[in-house]
């Protein structure tokens, strides 16, 4: 109970309450959403980033669809 008091406070001290209601965190939810983005892009880990697998797997499945396409 003491984690759920605590978060219970914490939320409290964000302003806006009146005015804004659960917008009032509209900020912190996009600045986190741009920090994992750029995560996404910047960070390697191994030898390869997200959108390096995107990519690849993304190709992948064109060419499986074409190979499948001109064997009918």
């Amino acid at each position: 109970m003491l984690v759920n008091k605590s978060l219970r406070r914490l939320l409290q001290l964000v302003p806006g309450k009146k005015r804004f209601g659960a917008y009032r965190f509209l900020p912190f939810f996009f600045l986190l959403g741009g920090a994992m983005e750029w995560f996404m892009i910047n960070v390697r880990v191994g030898r390869e980033t997200f959108y390096d697998v995107y990519r690849r797997k993304r190709s992948e499945r064109l060419y499986q669809a074409r190979m499948d396409k001109t064997e009918c």
